[in-house]
């Protein structure tokens, strides 16, 4: 019954425009701004603390996150619509000599994104600007059966597999070894044991070491890229001239960490650019390192 009800909604919705995606997701965020108090309290004082914000500031920001995360939302049912006329009209590549580099590549691709601006969006653009083959999108699972295999339909497109990150590891390995690329979100809460601790803008957070693990065993390229608002109606691509993981010195655990301090860098300064962007709900602090723990590595504030 729940799936029947997920794809009527998602039916009903899919036909709605760019911008009226955009209104109803601004709604939808202004909804669970009004019924989830103690979320809206935890992002404001988080945001206040990380930013090192006013309050009162913090609060408008945290509000209009929690507006973008109803635009995200939603805008997962705009994905198999990404087509070259949105490229076109919607779409300016804001780094373009860091994507041609990008492009140009001939070896094993990482992406790493971020739960950013128009995260959703970027299976559709990745499908169309990327020419690498194999392609894959490497996905948390939702504990709701219905919502994942709605989500998953809805996110795939032809010539990209979308595979749940749990034991995600065989199949990764086999698309990077055939050149292929694949797209990780690197900036949630992870557990002990699958993170690597670091400071994350003022604290230290548990950072997933699953991607920079893969990338230094494929040999692979890391490319951090972000799909942002402009607040007009469209989006910028920003990416960051790739590391190479060849290039990185040391034992293969400090390869390891130097490839996830390298995407990390990048989250933490996309952040700080579009703070309102962001997906504060989410408790990105939650797991701390064990009694004793030091970090030996850079700042990473930068």
């Amino acid at each position: 019954m729940r799936e029947i009800v997920y794809e009527l909604l998602a039916r009903s919705m899919q036909g709605m425009s760019l911008d009226a995606i955009d209104r109803w997701g601004a709604r939808m965020g202004d909804l669970l701004w009004l019924t989830l108090p103690e979320r809206r309290q935890m992002a404001t004082e988080t945001m206040a603390r990380q930013l090192d914000l006013p309050l009162h500031t913090a609060q408008r920001m945290a509000r209009n996150s929690f507006r973008n995360t109803g635009r995200s939302f939603l805008e997962i049912l705009l994905s198999s619509r990404v087509d070259w006329r949105f490229i076109h009209e919607r779409l300016h590549i804001a780094t373009p000599d860091a994507f041609r580099a990008f492009q140009d590549l001939d070896r094993p691709v990482v992406i790493a994104t971020a739960h950013m601006g128009a995260w959703e969006l970027l299976a559709g653009i990745y499908q169309l600007l990327v020419h690498k083959h194999p392609k894959q999108i490497v996905v948390r699972r939702p504990k709701d059966e219905a919502l994942h295999r709605l989500m998953t339909r809805l996110r795939s497109r032809p010539g990209v597999d979308v595979i749940p990150h749990r034991m995600a590891a065989p199949q990764v390995l086999r698309c990077l070894r055939k050149g292929g690329v694949t797209a990780f979100l690197v900036d949630h809460n992870s557990s002990t044991s699958e993170a690597l601790f670091m400071p994350f803008l003022k604290d230290i957070a548990a950072v997933n070491m699953g991607p920079a693990l893969l990338a230094v065993r494929a040999e692979a390229c890391i490319c951090p890229v972000f799909i942002i608002r402009n607040g007009q109606g469209g989006y910028e691509l920003h990416n960051d001239t790739p590391l190479d993981t060849r290039t990185l010195t040391g034992s293969r655990d400090e390869r390891i960490q130097k490839a996830a301090e390298f995407y990390t860098r990048a989250v933490v300064r996309m952040i700080r650019a579009y703070p309102e962007q962001w997906y504060w709900l989410h408790r990105r602090w939650k797991t701390q390192p064990p009694e004793g723990w030091r970090y030996g590595g850079p700042l990473l504030e930068s």
